[in-house]
C-alpha cells in the first residue's frame, strides 16, 4: 500500500485504521484486538487513530492491552493520538461542563497518560483534537515544540481546524503542523468549496478525513440514487460500495488519508479495496453530483 511522508521522520499508511468504536465491541479481548491489528497489517495499513477521550477514556488502554500481548506489533505500527477534550466521564469525570483545554498542563498529562495506557514511550503523531477559543497560542505551540524534543511525540498536527486556527497555531511553533484530520466523505462535502482543502494544498500539508463514510449516514434509504451509483460502480470494479466511497476521497489531489473505523474483521480486511478502484473525473463528478444534490455551475 501506498504510504505518506508527513514530515522527514513520519509516514503513515494511505488509509489508516480508525479506534474510536474499539471499546464498543463486545469483544475487547487483547486476542481480538491483536486480530484487528493483524487484518491491517496484512494489507499495509500501519497507522492506527486513536485519541484520548474515546470510549470515555479507555480506548486507548484497550489498545494498549492488545500490544502488551503482543510487543512485536508496537514496532510494526504508527500510533496517533489526540488531546485538548474534556468531559465529565472517566478521569475527568469531576468537570463540571465539558470543555476544551490547550494549556501546557493538561497537553503534558494527557501525553503522559496515553503513554501510559497504550504502554508505549511516544506516540507517532499528537493531534490537538479540536480548536480552542481560550487558546494561548505560545503557551500551546511551547508544549508542542517541547514534547517534539522530548521524544514523547514524532511529530504534531491538529484536528477539526478552520485555516485561521491553524495559521494563528503554526505562527507561534518551530516544528511543522503536519496535518489536519477534518471530516471528509460523500455526505459531508463542504471542505472542498469552503476553502479547508484548498488551505492544506497551498500549505502542502496532506489530510486526514475521519467518518469518511459519513458514520454510515451514506447507506441511509434517502441517498438512494447516490447508492445506486456507487454499488454500480463497484460492481464494474469487483468492490462493494463502500470502497468506491472511499477512493473518492483518495481520488483528490490533496492525496487525502481516510481514516476508517469498524470492528467487524470482515470490514477490517476489505479496507484496502478502495485503493484498488478506479475513478475518472466525470465520475468523481457524478457522485459529488449525486451527494450534493446540485451540479457545479
Amino acid at each position: 500500500m501506498e504510504r505518506i511522508a508527513l514530515s522527514e521522520t513520519l509516514e503513515l499508511s494511505r488509509i489508516v485504521y480508525g479506534m474510536w468504536r474499539i471499546g464498543d465491541d463486545a469483544d475487547t479481548s487483547p486476542a481480538h484486538v491483536q486480530a484487528k491489528i493483524e487484518a491491517c497489517l496484512s494489507q499495509g495499513i500501519t497507522t492506527m487513530d486513536q485519541a484520548d477521550i474515546y470510549g470515555g477514556y479507555t480506548a486507548e488502554a484497550i489498545l494498549g492491552a492488545g500490544l502488551k500481548a503482543s510487543p512485536s506489533l508496537r514496532d510494526k505500527i504508527e500510533i496517533v493520538t489526540k488531546c485538548g477534550i474534556v468531559a465529565p466521564v472517566g478521569r475527568h469525570a469531576a468537570a463540571r461542563v465539558k470543555h476544551y483545554d490547550t494549556t501546557a498542563g493538561h497537553i503534558n498529562a494527557s501525553v503522559d497518560a496515553s503513554l501510559k495506557d497504550i504502554g508505549t514511550d511516544h506516540v507517532d503523531l499528537l493531534l490537538i483534537h479540536r480548536p480552542d477559543p481560550l487558546i494561548d497560542p505560545e503557551e500551546t505551540g511551547k508544549a508542542l515544540d517541547a514534547l517534539v524534543a522530548s521524544g514523547k511525540v514524532k511529530a504534531v498536527g491538529v484536528s477539526n481546524f478552520r485555516p485561521y486556527d491553524f495559521s494563528l497555531l503554526q505562527s507561534a511553533m518551530s516544528n511543522r503542523l503536519v496535518t489536519n484530520q477534518i471530516e471528509l466523505s460523500l455526505v459531508a462535502t463542504e471542505a472542498f468549496t469552503n476553502g479547508d482543502l484548498a488551505f492544506v494544498q497551498e500549505k502542502r500539508v496532506f489530510p486526514m478525513a475521519w467518518s469518511p463514510l459519513g458514520g454510515g449516514s451514506l447507506f441511509s434509504a434517502d441517498r438512494g440514487e447516490l447508492l445506486a451509483a456507487l454499488e454500480r460502480i463497484g460492481n464494474e470494479q469487483g468492490v462493494d460500495a463502500t470502497a468506491v466511497a472511499v477512493a473518492w476521497l483518495l481520488r483528490h489531489p490533496a492525496r487525502i488519508i481516510p481514516v476508517l473505523g469498524t470492528n467487524n474483521l470482515a470490514r477490517i480486511a476489505a479496507a484496502s479495496d478502495a485503493t484498488r478502484v478506479k475513478l475518472d473525473r466525470q465520475t468523481w463528478f457524478e457522485l459529488y453530483t449525486l451527494a450534493t444534490g446540485r451540479e457545479v455551475p
